[in-house]
């Protein structure tokens, strides 16, 4: 598994009468006096141990002339970056009449707000809704821990007993949300977990489970969910009561990936010739790594990982061995730890609202209200869509897991870096949606041959990966883009290694004009996947590329992300001068 950064994550301690199993040692984050602007750094548990142990760091760039030049451009370009897309939106823009009708009533600023992405407006509709939710369910899972301890002989040392209460809550929640299509979830459910229990350690169990899956994938897209009615006229009445979210088959995708995990890892502990049921638990990794005793891959524990409550809908996502361990030995957890990440989630929400009602990209790209912008306009639009895209999904997935924190559960954190933080291919898929890249690395990279095999890896992994989140030519293509743009990374590192070349001044800079092209292909795969897909980044690329305005744009434009670079690269040093070691 990949390593990563060890900063302390909160975990659970809020009932004072359950005993709270202490790790020895604890994966605890280096608590430095001060950590100055690395205290944006968005903590991550791994190790501290530096990949680079015998590469002195260098001083300190922050104060030289270089990089005053460089916090000079910062503050012009940044603020025109912002200024373009506002001004694009304002009524008095040429193309407003053609987006006019996306937009919505607004609570800031007197204006109207850009809600017309149909996945964000899912979640920021529903906030409240699902904020009371979240404490109902925190609420009964207090009254429950109070009375189930109470009549107990002894104050226990793990959270099993809370197994019965998730699976409870979990059918209500699923009935709530899908209404009688709960039946097909719990078939489906069911036959993979007598497909794991039934072929055990069977060479032949993970393929069957992989068929099986992906055979589940495909129906679901094809069919739509499926309707009784389509089974035999007699039950179409059970189709009437729907839920008030009938699309399960949508967020089903994520609960595959749990139906994978369990199965895998049972396969994996039978195949262990003596499963640990250790009294010590270190490290995220060892959790995740370390097998169960055969006893407690039970249908009741299959249940309640698959359901829990607060990562169903959209994540992160856990392994049934993270998640079981996590019961069995509570993690300690401190309410300031949970206030700080409540902190981040509400800072980025009233930032996401802000562009929303100052910044109409979203539609303005869906109502291709872009005829006559500049070059400069035209890649802004590009580039706040990439920005809102971010923030859509890192917004439910902070939701989610700050609900499970509260609830004692400590998935891994999706979003390690903002997205216009990323220089590299690679580190930006492990830092973009990072509890999915570490279930690919656990179930398909390694499986796969890992190292031994990247090519071959990577081009399954993210063929797998585009058709996971749709079924289209378009994410399709996506996939094959990155494997395509993740070459010049991986020639470069091989013929330019830090180990040989690090220490001449020239190789910083031979490394940002490398990582500028880096970005420019990062920035044009995820349009494609994303925002405007194959035809509306050709479109844009004439537009930029068809002129001599838009050839001086492209020089300036590189030119500006080449500062960009330069002060990644410098905040990242700042991070290893603190103890900070991200591999993104």
């Amino acid at each position: 598994m990949p390593d990563d950064v060890v900063i302390d994550m909160p975990t659970d301690s809020h009932n004072s009468k359950v005993a709270v199993h202490r790790f020895e040692p604890v994966e605890m984050a280096p608590r430095y006096a001060a950590r100055g602007i690395t205290s944006l750094t968005v903590g991550i548990p791994s190790s501290q141990k530096n990949s680079q142990p015998n590469v002195p760091l260098p001083p300190p760039r922050w104060k030289t002339p270089e990089f005053v030049f460089y916090y000079i451009v910062f503050a012009v370009v940044v603020p025109v970056m912002a200024w373009v897309p506002i001004r694009l939106s304002s009524p008095t823009s040429a193309n407003y009449p053609l987006f006019r009708h996306q937009l919505k009533p607004g609570w800031l600023f007197g204006r109207e707000v850009d809600n017309s992405d149909r996945q964000y407006r899912a979640f920021r509709d529903n906030i409240p809704a699902l904020s009371l939710l979240a404490l109902i369910y925190l609420t009964l899972q207090w009254i429950y821990t109070r009375s189930a301890i109470g009549s107990m002989s002894a104050i226990p040392r793990d959270n099993v007993h809370l197994v019965s209460y998730i699976i409870f809550f979990a059918t209500l929640y699923l009935i709530g949300l899908h209404g009688t299509s709960t039946i097909k979830i719990l078939t489906i459910l069911t036959i993979n977990y007598y497909i794991g229990k039934g072929l055990r350690g069977s060479r032949i169990g993970p393929l069957i489970t992989w068929i099986f899956n992906a055979f589940i994938l495909f129906a679901n897209e094809r069919n739509e969910g499926y309707r009784f009615s389509s089974l035999h006229p007699s039950l179409a009445g059970l189709d009437v009561f729907e839920g008030l979210y009938p699309r399960w088959h949508i967020s089903f995708n994520i609960t595959m990936l749990r139906l994978v995990s369990f199965n895998m890892d049972y396969y994996w502990a039978c195949k262990s010739r003596c499963p640990e049921d250790r009294d010590v638990r270190t490290t995220q990794k060892e959790r995740i790594n370390t097998p169960h005793p055969l006893e407690f891959y039970t249908y009741a524990n299959y249940l309640a990982y698959t359901l829990f409550p607060p990562l169903y809908i959209a994540g992160p996502i856990l392994t049934f061995n993270d998640f079981f361990w996590q019961l069995r030995r509570p993690q300690e957890i401190s309410l300031p730890s949970v206030m700080k990440y409540f902190m981040r989630f509400l800072i980025c929400l009233i930032t996401m609202e802000f562009i929303l009602h100052t910044m109409y990209v979203v539609a303005i790209k869906d109502t291709k209200a872009w005829v006559g912008d500049s070059s400069l306009e035209l890649s802004m639009i590009g580039f706040w869509n990439l920005i809102i895209v971010w923030l859509k999904l890192l917004l439910p997935w902070r939701f989610f897991r700050l609900w499970s924190l509260a609830s004692g559960i400590d998935p891994p954190e999706n979003m390690v870096r903002c997205m216009a933080n990323n220089y590299s291919t690679m580190g930006f898929w492990r830092s973009w949606h990072r509890s999915y890249n570490l279930w690919i690395v656990r179930y398909i990279y390694i499986p796969l041959g890992g190292t031994k095999n990247v090519a071959v890896a990577t081009l399954l992994i993210f063929t797998f990966v585009a058709l996971w989140h749709d079924l289209s030519f378009r994410l399709l293509a996506w996939g094959w883009l990155v494997c395509l743009f993740i070459v010049p990374e991986l020639l470069a590192a091989y013929l330019l290694p830090q180990s040989k070349y690090g220490q001449y001044w020239w190789y910083r800079h031979v490394c940002a004009v490398g990582a500028v092209f880096n970005i420019l292909m990062m920035m044009t795969a995820n349009l494609v996947g994303f925002v405007v897909g194959t035809e509306g980044v050709l479109y844009l690329s004439r537009q930029i590329t068809g002129s001599l305005e838009g050839f001086r744009f492209i020089v300036i434009g590189c030119c500006c992300l080449f500062v960009g670079v330069q002060l990644m690269f410098e905040y990242r040093e700042e991070e290893k001068r603190r103890g900070i070691f991200l591999r993104c």
